[in-house]
């Protein structure tokens, strides 16, 4: 039996009030997990170190201490009980709000608003056309995989002329600013294609025309914010003395070239292959823009009342989630707004379009598994799990194990939200199969 009840009254726009009531037993087995966390690090005559009692930690830090303490501690599992209680799918952080604490023997009582994703009534979505486009490789872009591999196995030869843009030069350089020589301004038989941008700007154009055992002065100014701050902004001049000009030689493209590239008979057999894996490669993303499009069909013929509020709160949520990728990827958001130049909340508006067609989806794939009778039952929420922690190269988890950690899920009511997921993808299955795909027109040549 749940230790929570709740009541929901309907605020419009899309927001939810829910009062919640926590009963008196749930609330003093709190209290007394706060108060042995607390004692962890009390020390009381009589006591080992670690080892006091949850009674004697309430009579000497004080029982609302200890229950302020508890209410911290287990309000946001309270909350997400409610909501899973309520059946509501919230969107954006709720304002909670908790009364006065209780008395020993009384229940708890908080409260919070938060918006929730709105209902969908849907169109005449069956038979939808969507656009779907071709998987085949186009003769353009197999020349472009080809002309890429010739480059890959490219050698270069040492050529009697003028140095062009494209060439490699072999040169020596030694750079001075103000007549002083600096720190790795010099260098011997350094290699460096014409146009590669590797060095400062107008270094290289300023090669152009060279010839072997030429020499040249070459003047640049290091950029405002070079990373040696102490030759940022400087004018340098560079002594080059060009020791050879080397020109990029690409193999034929002819059946020896086919045989040593991938081992194929001819050219042609070549050019099949790579098509077939251009069409393969194409053929997963054309997959995957279809299914995208058919959703926002589905979503464009149903009518979804979506407050800006709602909106502008899913975009929080969306930036929300982004900053808990970015510390996955061990990288910091605030780092990550200096770099792309602007505050969170001008990103958060920035997305407020993509949130509104994330709630138009949401939305619409709901009210599809409502309508459509669409279930979930264990065996799909073992195969997730199972999929899920197969790792490369290991043995699958045992039935057994699976078992068990969704009995654990569920129990924490941890399942729902997986459900609801796998839900939500037999819905998109069941829009592929029901709309009407026609070929997208190519653009004009």
């Amino acid at each position: 039996m749940s230790p929570l009840k709740t009541n929901t009254t309907e605020l419009g726009d899309s927001r939810l009030r829910v009062d919640v009531e926590v009963d008196p037993e749930a609330v003093e087995r709190e209290i007394a997990a706060a108060a042995s966390e607390i004692g962890k690090d009390m020390k009381v005559p009589g006591f080992r170190q670690g080892k006091v009692p949850a009674q004697v930690v309430v009579r000497q830090v004080g029982r609302p201490a200890v229950l302020q303490e508890a209410v911290s501690r287990t309000l946001g599992d309270w909350y997400e009980q409610a909501v899973r209680e309520a059946g509501i799918v919230p969107v954006g952080d709720p304002n909670l709000d908790v009364t006065d604490l209780p008395e020993k023997g009384e229940p708890l009582a908080f409260a919070f608003e938060v918006g929730v994703r709105p209902p969908a009534k849907l169109g005449d979505w069956r038979g939808a056309e969507v656009e779907r486009h071709d998987a085949e490789a186009s003769d353009e872009e197999v020349e472009a995989e080809l002309e890429r591999m010739r480059e890959s196995v490219a050698s270069l030869e040492t050529v009697d002329r003028a140095a062009e843009q494209g060439d490699f030069v072999v040169m020596d350089f030694v750079g001075t600013v103000d007549g002083e020589e600096f720190e790795g301004g010099d260098a011997r038989g350094f290699l460096l294609e014409l146009g590669s941008g590797r060095l400062i700007e107008g270094f290289e154009a300023q090669l152009e025309g060279a010839t072997a055992d030429e020499e040249r002065t070459v003047e640049v100014t290091f950029p405002e914010d070079y990373q040696a701050e102490h030759l940022a902004g400087r004018d340098a001049k560079f002594a080059v003395t060009v020791k050879e000009v080397k020109a990029k030689q690409l193999p034929e493209l002819d059946d020896d070239f086919a045989l040593e590239a991938g081992g194929y008979d001819t050219v042609a057999e070549l050019r099949e292959e790579i098509a077939k894996r251009i069409a393969e490669a194409k053929g997963e993303q054309v997959e995957r823009d279809f299914r995208e499009a058919a959703v926002d069909a589905v979503a464009e013929r149903a009518e979804v009342e979506i407050p800006h509020a709602l909106v502008h709160a899913k975009a929080h949520e969306m930036w929300h989630q982004t900053t808990h990728r970015l510390r996955q990827q061990g990288l910091d958001p605030e780092q990550y707004l200096q770099f792309v130049g602007k505050t969170a909340e001008e990103l958060v508006t920035e997305s407020e379009p993509d949130a509104e067609r994330a709630l138009r989806r949401e939305a619409a794939l709901a009210a599809i598994v409502e309508t459509e009778g669409i279930e979930v039952d264990d065996d799909e929420l073992l195969d997730v799990l199972r999929q899920a922690s197969t790792e490369p190269g290991k043995q699958p988890p045992s039935e057994k194990a699976l078992r068990r950690s969704l009995k654990k899920a569920r129990a924490r009511g941890g399942d729902e939200a997986l459900r609801e997921d796998i839900a939500m993808r037999k819905a998109v299955d069941l829009i592929v199969e029901a709309v009407e795909p026609v070929s997208a027109a190519k653009p004009a040549e």
